[in-house]
């Protein structure tokens, strides 16, 4: 949020807030401050948010020691309370197990699992967009707009954790932009700058909004496809492949084309435990599709 002059109303974005009740309109709100999905700001948005890993908990959290149905946060104008939902492992408020529904207040912390931490407080809009953007940059690769690494292993973890206890399935594509350095040899960084923003861009547009699309490093990206197996996993990165070569970047130094090599990897098509060796599977599929001339699709 910025305080910028609105010419045609005379009045700050601020002020605008402030005019409209935004800024004191506060709501409850969580925020993760370890475990997985570390960062991120949940608001309570109708009167409850149910905490668990069950896929229909509002905040599903698959951390170790967390109960399908594990904890409640109930608000109310300005106030809030937690309960337990007769949880495996408890629920702790500021370090002490709570037996019954207890209110909270700003500040207050709440551990679920083995590992996760969760910090409570009422925030209005002014509080939620500077989150918001302090994740974003925290979060987000800066060309690209893309989720970064961190974030991709952070939610590969979650998820992969996910389809081991559920008996699901998990893809992951790694993607690599053919011959990328010669293009910012041959037309500068600037016209290969363009032709990251537009593969990002294709990218974005052809996933589902549960996928994960992120920028691995350079020229390289990830996809996580979630309950996706390993046969519409490729068959969706020989899509993504077609899509790439049929589209043309604008640059300073006209329309450039460039190809794409994919590997795809998968659970329980791969019998992994761990979130580098999914990585590690898909890598060694794109390797191979380097290796056999490139702009191809290769499967672990």
């Amino acid at each position: 949020m910025t305080d910028e002059w609105d010419e045609e109303t005379g009045a700050t974005d601020i002020e605008e807030l402030q005019r409209t009740g935004a800024v004191s309109a506060r709501r409850a709100c969580l925020t993760i401050l370890t475990g997985t999905l570390s960062g991120q700001l949940f608001k309570v948005t109708k009167g409850h948010l149910n905490i668990g890993r069950s896929p229909q908990a509002e905040l599903r959290l698959d951390d170790d020691g967390i109960s399908r149905n594990h904890a409640r946060i109930r608000s109310e104008t300005n106030s809030a309370w937690i309960e337990d939902m007769e949880s495996r492992n408890g629920t702790f408020l500021n370090g002490e197990r709570i037996k019954q529904p207890m209110e909270l207040r700003d500040g207050d912390k709440i551990q679920v699992g083995r590992g996760t931490v969760l910090r409570f407080g009422f925030q209005d809009a002014l509080d939620e967009s500077f989150h918001e953007n302090l994740l974003s940059s925290a979060l987000r690769d800066g060309l690209t707009k893309l989720f970064n690494k961190r974030y991709l292993m952070d939610r590969l973890d979650s998820e992969l954790k996910f389809a081991v206890r559920h008996e699901t399935s998990l893809s992951l594509l790694l993607l690599d932009i053919d011959h990328f350095k010669k293009i910012n040899d041959t037309h500068g960084h600037l016209a290969g700058d363009a032709v990251l923003a537009n593969f990002a861009q294709v990218l974005g547009r052809a996933v589902r909004n549960e996928d994960v699309v992120a920028r691995f490093g350079g020229e390289e990206f990830a996809i996580i496809l979630r309950a996706i197996g390993i046969e519409p996993a490729f068959q969706m990165a020989e899509r993504l492949r077609k899509l790439v070569e049929q589209t043309s970047a604008m640059s300073s130094a006209g329309p450039l084309k460039a190809t794409v090599s994919i590997g795809v990897a998968g659970f329980p098509s791969s019998p992994v435990k761990l979130p580098d060796q999914l990585v590690e599977a898909a890598d060694k599929a794109l390797y191979r599709a380097k290796g056999e001339g490139r702009n191809c699709v290769r499967r672990a």
